[in-house]
């Protein structure tokens, strides 16, 4: 059973969304990923907002740009986390997305990461998982570890180097 519910408004927002997708794989998380316009087909948006519990999602991850009402309509009706991305758009760069998550009103939270930022919704869901499945949270601390070293590798090759003749 999927334990996370990754939804957008558009197939345009799948690249950044597929990134989300790829960070629960690496950690073993089951998903389920689902394109629905709130404004475009409110009936289908409410009853997938509605059903998410049922269909036992801990976590939403919402992609939404422009508007961005996505995430916000997703943490008035599922009652767990919902996590916000905002996408970046033409038009504004996706500062409109951003204000759109990030300003909602009291009571109605939702956790927003940066502008195009789907494997950080994916490790913060993931983080949230884990506070009840150990395995999880050892999975993510391996990943930390992971990112250490990478740091320390490319910290080793620059001082072999030097910075002048350093490429990654």
């Amino acid at each position: 059973m999927a334990k996370v519910g990754i939804v957008m408004g558009s197939d345009s927002d799948m690249p950044v969304m597929s990134k989300a997708a790829s960070m629960l794989e690496k950690f073993g998380i089951d998903y389920e990923m689902t394109i629905i316009s709130a404004h475009r087909e409110p009936d289908i948006f409410f009853e997938y907002a509605k059903s998410a519990e049922e269909k036992g999602f801990k976590v939403i991850i919402a992609g939404a740009g422009m508007a961005a009402h996505l995430p916000g309509m997703c943490a008035a009706i599922f009652p767990m986390p919902v996590i916000g991305i905002p996408m970046h758009t033409t038009s504004l760069g996706g500062r409109d997305s951003l204000y759109s998550i990030v300003q909602m009103p009291t009571g109605i939270p939702v956790a927003t990461v940066a502008i195009n930022g789907g494997a950080n919704a994916a490790i913060l869901a993931a983080k949230i998982l884990a506070t009840s499945d150990a395995d999880l949270l050892a999975r993510l601390k391996a990943y930390s570890e992971e990112m250490k070293e990478e740091v320390v590798a490319k910290d080793e090759k620059l001082q072999k180097v030097g910075h002048k003749n350093y490429t990654k």
